[in-house]
């Protein structure tokens, strides 16, 4: 699987290098980009063998783009993802702006609905004045039954 991601680099990390198990030397270089999205994300990533060279031609806060493998392995219960660099490029001229934040143009917007208009004032019918509760009597002659 080839991916391909676009990004500011903002740390190279130390050469690692050593011998394997079957005496064959190797040696591996990590860095971290940063993604040029609303929420931008850091990504570390690593070179093996003489793909190593390919970064040292670029600086911290270079725009590259870089093209990777994803693979993940289980050890002892556990898996593990590695994101393998393959080629590492001076992103494109004009390409992807690094978003600022963001501005409100409130001439811009339209609204999307009509202003709201009070009805005409209306006048409350006249109702005749209440009996006061004090004027009922506890007769029991009601034909309710409680």
């Amino acid at each position: 699987m080839a991916l391909e991601i676009t990004g500011k680099l903002i740390a190279k990390l130390d050469m690692q290098s050593g011998t394997s198990k079957t005496g064959n030397n190797w040696q591996k270089q990590e860095f971290v980009i940063e993604t040029l999205d609303q929420y931008p994300q850091k990504i570390c990533s690593n070179l093996w063998g003489d793909k190593t060279d390919q970064l040292n031609q670029f600086n911290i806060g270079d725009l590259i783009k870089v093209s990777f493998d994803l693979s993940s392995r289980e050890f002892n219960g556990k898996w593990y993802t590695d994101v393998r660099a393959w080629r590492i490029e001076a992103a494109p001229a004009g390409g992807t702006p690094v978003p600022g934040p963001a501005t409100f143009n409130p001439a811009a917007v339209q609204p999307q609905h009509t202003a709201y208009t009070a009805p005409a004032a209306q006048t409350m019918p006249e109702y005749p004045a209440s009996t006061p509760m004090d004027t009922f009597s506890n007769d029991d002659s009601s034909d309710l039954p409680f």
